[in-house]
């Protein structure tokens, strides 16, 4: 018996033990409504069938579990495949040379000239067993994203209520007050944000095209990578006007000192006040955002015996100030910085996964075998309230001076 037969024996089984357990609960429930209690007979029999029925569930499981691995190549759990692989994978793709169909589309989640198998392009991946071939610029990690809370939407554009004002009187009162109980108020504002449309294209040969490797390569690598660095810039930086994402240091409340006194102020004492004009807000910040030119000029503050306080070469540092992380992207200007409360203050919505499009019939790409490679998504963002959020700069501050490494000495 395969495990097939096997599966559908034990499901007749649960079945047939299922009808018997529900015989005896319409037995008892005669028997309690005559007798006020199950005679030992009943209550011995369903005790049996509940033992049986659970031991056929542990047999179904173990079934179900071989019958997976077996699918799978009688490997472990099924691994989850790359987007490129997704692409390659797909019949539209492995069937596109016979197909005279014009545009294939291929879901997947996340290329100026065109990629051609001559020598001045992608020809030099085609060699076979050649281990150097292209070698393209080194990717950033884009971290903005995750500071989000990121939910899904159904339309080009998105309804919802920003908070403006919060006044809290809440105090405390009598039992039976002869006033009455203080009134807060909450200030809201109807809003809209457009959802976003992100796109770019390359061209290449169906010649690369039956390249799987390279096409797979491309996909996992330069289409994702060219599409979430846009991404990042408009989350953080979109101008709201036109097709732009309303970004959030766009939207962010400009920077400005409560009243706190700092000797010889640095540019971590100010993100530190930031962090505290937000805290003011009724919101706890969760996150900075920094250029990487000043996020290097702060892991570089050595002490006075040149021991960096906030790094160290030789291993891995999670970068972070004040118990929050950090976040050093290029799309934010050198001397500028964001902080704010980015999982209650904001989020971040999907339209539209990343998907690719691949298609000949575009100009006159049937007439030189070559083939146009779209990429794009939809995205949209909603800023609850803009004083969760804090921007500014760092004029007139000194960079991070030498801190001593040992206490000073007591007058």
């Amino acid at each position: 018996m395969n495990v097939e037969q096997q599966i559908e024996q034990i499901n007749a089984s649960l079945t047939k033990v299922s009808d018997q357990i529900k015989a005896h609960a319409e037995r008892a429930e005669k028997e309690i409504k005559a007798h006020a209690q199950l005679s030992d007979e009943t209550k011995a029999s369903v005790d049996k069938l509940l033992v049986e029925q659970g031991d056929l569930k542990a047999q179904l499981r173990a079934a179900e579990q071989v019958l997976a691995k077996l699918q799978n190549g009688g490997g472990g759990p099924e691994r989850v495949k790359s987007l490129g692989e997704i692409v390659v994978e797909a019949d539209a793709i492995k069937n596109f040379n016979t197909n005279t169909q014009g545009a294939v589309s291929v879901k997947v989640g996340s290329i100026h000239a065109a990629i051609t198998s001559g020598g001045a392009s992608a020809g030099d991946l085609i060699v076979p067993q050649r281990v150097a071939g292209i070698i393209a610029p080194p990717d950033q990690r884009l971290f903005l994203r995750d500071l989000l809370n990121w939910g899904r939407t159904t339309s080009n554009s998105i309804e919802y209520v920003r908070e403006e004002g919060f006044t809290n009187n809440a105090d405390v009162v009598a039992e039976n007050p002869s006033n009455p109980k203080p009134e807060s108020d909450i200030t809201f504002e109807l809003d809209q944000a457009p959802v976003a449309t992100i796109a770019h294209w390359i061209r290449a040969s169906k010649q690369v095209l039956q390249d799987v490797a390279m096409l797979e390569a491309y996909i996992n690598g330069r289409l994702t990578y060219g599409l979430k660095l846009k991404e990042e810039a408009q989350l953080l930086k979109g101008s709201g006007v036109g097709l732009n994402i309303n970004g959030i240091y766009t939207q962010a409340t400009a920077y400005a000192n409560p009243g706190v006194v700092v000797q010889n102020e640095t540019m971590i004492d100010r993100l530190r006040i930031a962090l505290l004009q937000v805290e003011l807000a009724e919101y706890a910040a969760d996150g900075i955002v920094l250029s990487p030119i000043d996020w290097a000029q702060i892991e570089l503050t050595k002490t006075t015996d040149n021991a960096y306080l906030f790094a160290t070469p030789r291993g891995l540092a999670v970068p972070g100030l004040w118990g929050r992380p950090v976040v050093a992207t290029k799309a934010m200007d050198a001397d500028d910085f964001l902080v704010g409360a980015f999982r209650m203050g904001a989020q971040g919505w999907d339209r539209e996964d990343a998907n690719i499009t691949v298609s000949n019939q575009d100009r006159d790409n049937f007439v030189k075998n070559m083939v146009t490679i779209l990429c794009e998504e939809r995205v949209g963002l909603t800023v609850f309230r803009p004083e969760a959020f804090v921007k500014g700069d760092f004029d007139g501050v000194q960079p991070t001076p030498p801190a001593s490494s040992t206490p000073p000495a007591s007058s």
